[in-house]
């Protein structure tokens, strides 16, 4: 799906300076929490290539495939359900045309991910099985396994600094839908969860590592929005406002299911993190297993939650809100941010629009003096 209204648009263009989207991705999101010029280029004007996925991105499709496939099949044992995702990733890597130097790194590529396959089945694959089963005894119809189940979280916005009601600002929309996937849902005791497979954790950052909101990751999130903080981790705060999409989401499919009585979670499963992988070039074999990150409890404000009863957090909520608003309203300028520096220092080396980007270029070409 398409971000910008206005497909295939010129950048520059006086007709529309300022698109107004119907609906923004999570992924639109975190690429605006980065450096809201590149997210202008990429998805405001369409300008993003189709190119930009890696061989990671293209295994972990992979696995997951084979993985929703054979869960499709309803089969709940170990064995069972291993044989079935193996068949299906066999099938799916006859036809994969990814170029490798050498039949040995073909063959060895392939053995890491049917370990991984073997890792998910192990830690939790009969677990998720069972829990799909059980859910879609429970739920009123409905798709439960994807790949890339449709979540959507419908954002009110607010009024923006320095709105002062001219025209322009009432023809923006009162709220704008934020997508989000899921790779399938499952019961787990009196909760719904969303699983998403992930090629690593590593930009979760500090989320790997505490487990509740109160404390170090409130702090962190609420200076990274501090200009005069040392903070800046988009990809931390996109990995939160994803939460909050996704159960959103969740809860929206959740009425759609008859289930509004049930409390939903969303985990992230890394299918590329070769950090617990072991290989054995003798014998020529691979062991790895999976870290599950449960994202539910990070997200949650217990004080929310005390005055709401609802699993949510007013602070990221609210936040995720205004940075739409922006978004909505044109606001692509990164130096009016105050976080120009860390922008220009952290996103801008690997960006690819900056040979079109005006504010890199008068930084790159300024007069000292």
């Amino acid at each position: 799906m398409t971000d910008g209204a206005r497909p295939n648009a010129d950048p520059g263009s006086e007709s529309d300076p300022n698109p107004v989207p119907d609906a923004l991705s999570t992924d639109a999101v975190a690429t605006a929490l980065h450096c809201p010029r590149r997210y202008e280029f990429a998805h405001a004007y369409d300008l993003e290539g189709d190119g930009d996925e890696s061989s990671i991105d293209d295994r972990v499709d992979l696995l997951r495939t084979a993985i929703c496939d054979a869960l499709r099949r309803g089969e709940a044992d170990r064995e069972s359900l291993l044989e079935a995702a193996r068949n299906r990733l066999g099938a799916l890597w006859d036809d994969h045309d990814e170029r490798f130097h050498s039949l040995a790194q073909r063959r060895h590529e392939r053995r890491v991910l049917e370990a991984t396959l073997e890792a998910y089945v192990e830690a939790v694959g009969t677990e998720h099985a069972a829990g799909i089963e059980a859910l879609a005894a429970d739920a009123a119809g409905g798709e439960l396994i994807g790949p890339n189940l449709p979540l959507s979280s419908t954002i009110s916005l607010p009024e923006r600094d320095g709105d002062d009601g001219t025209a322009d600002t009432g023809a923006r929309p009162d709220s704008v839908a934020i997508d989000a996937t899921v790779d399938y849902v499952y019961a787990d005791g009196s909760s719904v969860v969303g699983v998403r497979f992930v090629p690593t954790l590593a930009p979760l950052g500090l989320l790997r590592y505490r487990s509740e909101w109160e404390g170090d990751i409130a702090g962190q999130f609420t200076d990274h929005f501090d200009p005069d903080a040392d903070a800046f981790e988009p990809s931390f705060v996109a990995a939160l406002f994803e939460t909050a999409t996704v159960l959103d989401g969740l809860r929206n499919r959740c009425a759609r299911l008859g289930l509004e009585d049930r409390t939903c979670r969303y985990v992230q499963i890394p299918l590329a993190d070769r950090s617990t992988t072991a290989v054995n070039w003798v014998r020529e074999t691979v062991e790895t297993s999976l870290e599950t990150m449960d994202l539910t409890d990070r997200y949650i404000d217990h004080h929310t939650y005390g005055m709401t009863h609802e699993h949510r957090n007013r602070t990221v909520d609210d936040r995720l809100a205004r940075v739409v608003a922006d978004l909505v309203a044109g606001a692509f300028d990164p130096t009016d941010t105050g976080r120009w520096d860390e922008i220009s220092s952290e996103a801008c080396p690997d960006c690819d629009y900056t040979v079109c980007c005006q504010d890199y270029i008068a930084a790159e070409v300024r007069f000292d003096g």
